[in-house]
């Protein structure tokens, strides 16, 4: 099976005054095209960091990082954010939204910077609200939408330009219970339906449990999880 994301001997230090810090050390990682793979750990592990090397939001101080086909560490800025826009989906903890915006436009924002025309636009926009099942509440503005709303616009605007990889930070730490589960099926069902790969970071066990499968970070390095291939989130 194709990676979707390998990462070969990474390491990434920050400087703090004069202070050097490693955050990863020599980490390796490949995940498979189609997979929905949970990266938890306590606060300071490294997981965001690795999480933002892999959606190109950062870049390693040594080692490889190749995403969708693509060695993107040796990408320059413009390249990057070009490549970005191709092949990666964001999903925030915080939503985001442009509030003056109705969730339509909100969703449509990224498909502004492509040749699509407005009629073309406009029938994306249509078919990733009915995917994220908000069709009745596309001209509402985000101050009219649940939190559980805003995010699925949110992940509608991650969708929209059809991204290789689906990038989810926290995505649901915002949210009530209910509304966090509504949100991980949604993302499993992309994975799972639309064949969408997924990489979440996450601190909650139950969010995690709807990957299929799970690392933690653990001093800059990333331990196993049992194997969840064939896991269903209860």
């Amino acid at each position: 099976m194709s990676s979707v994301a390998s990462l070969h001997n990474v390491i990434k230090r920050y400087v703090r005054g004069k202070q050097t810090i490693e955050v990863l050390h020599q980490l390796d990682l490949e995940v498979p095209s189609g997979q929905f793979l949970a990266l938890m750990g306590p606060s300071g592990s490294g997981k965001t960091t690795l999480l933002n090397l892999i959606g190109g939001l950062d870049r390693p101080t040594a080692g490889e990082v190749i995403v969708a086909g693509e060695r993107i560490d040796q990408l320059s800025s413009g390249q990057l954010a070009k490549w970005r826009a191709r092949h990666v989906g964001f999903v925030f903890q915080f939503y985001n939204l442009m509030p003056m915006l109705s969730a339509e436009r909100n969703i449509e924002l990224p498909l502004l910077l492509t040749s699509l025309s407005s009629a073309q636009r406009k029938r994306n926009v249509a078919a990733a609200l009915e995917l994220v099942g908000l069709t009745t509440h596309a001209k509402h503005k985000p101050s009219e939408l649940s939190g559980g709303q805003q995010q699925r616009v949110a992940i509608a605007r991650a969708l929209i330009a059809d991204p290789t990889l689906l990038v989810c930070d926290e995505p649901t730490g915002d949210l009530d219970r209910a509304s966090a589960s509504d949100i991980l099926g949604l993302i499993q069902t992309l994975n799972r339906q639309q064949g969408k790969a997924v990489i979440m970071v996450t601190h909650d066990q139950k969010a995690a449990d709807y990957a299929s499968r799970i690392l933690h970070v653990d001093k800059g390095q990333l331990v196993e999880a049992a194997d969840r291939s064939a896991a269903t989130a209860a």
